[in-house]
């Protein structure tokens, strides 16, 4: 007899793992799951290098309030790398060095002037479309928002990189949109939104944050489990997964990012928003390189342009003999990191001066089940897809960090959309009571 459970979770990112651990303080029976070999989704702890390095989303900070309420929650640990003595970065076509709070200062007045009246288009980051204006903002790239300031060369090439450190694709493909909803979150103050996207981290890894989560939730968890399709009836759904197994549930929450949301087949089929936002596939399109090289150094900052394979490295951890550094840059496309030669030219656009041991990281855009990094919308996007994103269709519901409200692509996105599509299901189980069937499957929206 085909086994039956009041939800299946599909996918056990944070997203995923939230949604079970709420349902199951609702008393519901929870299966969740998940396609690959671990949990975390597009977090990923994984001892390379000679550390526990994050291949996947890392940052977090006490402005986030979802991911910061969860560490309180389990008492982890925060820490952060060293602060970078010298910082390196281009002007002219040359490379300049100072330290870092030159370079904060170079890029002030075009970061101040581009984000000056962030609240007046998003007054609030937690209802992020309730300015009907906002359209205008998302119409345009950052790119083009950034060129029409006419700033002098060096601050135009040092404002961009830096975007390409914060978006990991590239400034010219990326909604405006995507600036604002970052700084508004930082109450509007783009070194604050600076600090919170890219300093502070777990201690002992995102895998930490997620094992606590798993083992509060109390979910059944199938790893290897690849969810291949979900049909919806009068009663609920079957859920077919691995290898042509099938379990019933009376609601499904799918978590995957917008780019494969496609992946599943869905009957009745997806709505038509959520259709063409997945065929359209988001600006994420970038490279996170972990790179080990011969120490001691000094620990450095450093920023090219978005023309190079990478545009942004730094020191993060640093040791008697070695040291790594964590870079990123717009195209995925343009760094092999499995071809060290390619990694050490890469190196050399800031530094020649550095012996590159060894490179690794994990290639998000062909990963199956990611298909992107972290979410970054392209023009029009987020206006025309969002409120759709994250609308249940049936029985089936959808949370990922990628249609959070406040802190989208980041770990608190996923942990607030967890939480809400856990409440959205209870609200609806309360509304119908416990024989009801709740609204009838749709398609098309």
């Amino acid at each position: 007899m085909m086994q039956t459970y009041d939800a299946v979770v599909v996918g056990a990112g944070f997203a995923g793992l939230v949604a079970a651990r709420e349902l199951g303080r609702k008393n519901k029976k929870v299966l969740v799951l998940e396609a690959r070999d671990r949990i975390g989704g597009r977090t990923w702890t994984d001892h390379r290098l000679g550390r526990d390095l994050e291949l996947g989303g890392t940052w977090v900070h006490w402005t986030q309030p979802h991911v910061w309420s969860e560490i309180s929650r389990y008492g982890l640990e925060v820490t952060r790398g060293p602060r970078a003595e010298r910082t390196y970065w281009y002007s002219g076509g040359h490379v300049e060095t100072g330290d870092l709070e030159e370079f904060m200062d170079l890029i002030d007045p075009g970061m101040t002037r581009l984000l000056e009246d962030t609240t007046d288009w998003i007054p609030r980051p937690d209802t992020p479309l309730a300015n009907e204006k906002l359209a205008e903002a998302d119409a345009v790239t950052l790119q083009e928002r950034l060129d029409a300031l006419n700033l002098p060369p060096e601050e135009q090439d040092a404002n961009a990189a830096a975007w390409v450190g914060h978006f990991n694709g590239p400034p010219d493909r990326s909604s405006f949109v995507n600036g604002l909803r970052w700084t508004a979150a930082a109450a509007g103050h783009w070194k604050l939104m600076h600090e919170s996207t890219a300093i502070f981290r777990l201690k002992e890894g995102t895998k930490t944050l997620a094992a606590r989560i798993a083992e509060e939730s109390g979910a059944e968890i199938l790893l290897d489990s690849p969810v291949r399709a979900i049909r919806q009836d009068d009663d609920g759904a079957t859920v077919e997964f691995g290898d042509r197994q099938e379990v019933r549930a009376r609601d499904v929450v799918v978590t995957l990012p917008q780019n494969v949301l496609d992946r599943i087949e869905y009957s009745p089929e997806l709505s038509s928003a959520k259709k063409s936002s997945s065929e359209e596939k988001t600006a994420s399109q970038g490279i996170k390189v972990w790179i080990r090289v011969k120490g001691p150094i000094e620990p450095f900052f450093a920023y090219s342009t978005p023309r190079h394979p990478l545009s942004v490295i730094r020191t993060e951890y640093v040791g008697e003999d070695d040291a790594v550094l964590v870079a990123f840059g717009a195209d995925a496309s343009r760094l092999d990191i499995e071809d060290i030669e390619q990694v050490r030219e890469a190196v050399r656009a800031w530094r020649d001066d550095l012996e590159v041991l060894e490179a690794t990281g994990h290639d998000w855009m062909s990963d199956e089940w990611a298909g992107e990094t972290w979410m970054i919308s392209r023009p029009h996007q987020f206006t025309t897809y969002h409120e759709h994103m994250s609308r249940a269709e049936g029985r089936v519901h959808f949370a990922s960090g990628d249609f959070a409200n406040i802190w989208a692509g980041f770990i608190d996105g996923a942990i607030e959309s967890g939480f809400r599509v856990a409440r959205e299901i209870d609200d609806a189980d309360q509304d119908t009571g416990p024989e009801g069937t709740g609204p009838a499957p749709q398609g098309e929206q």
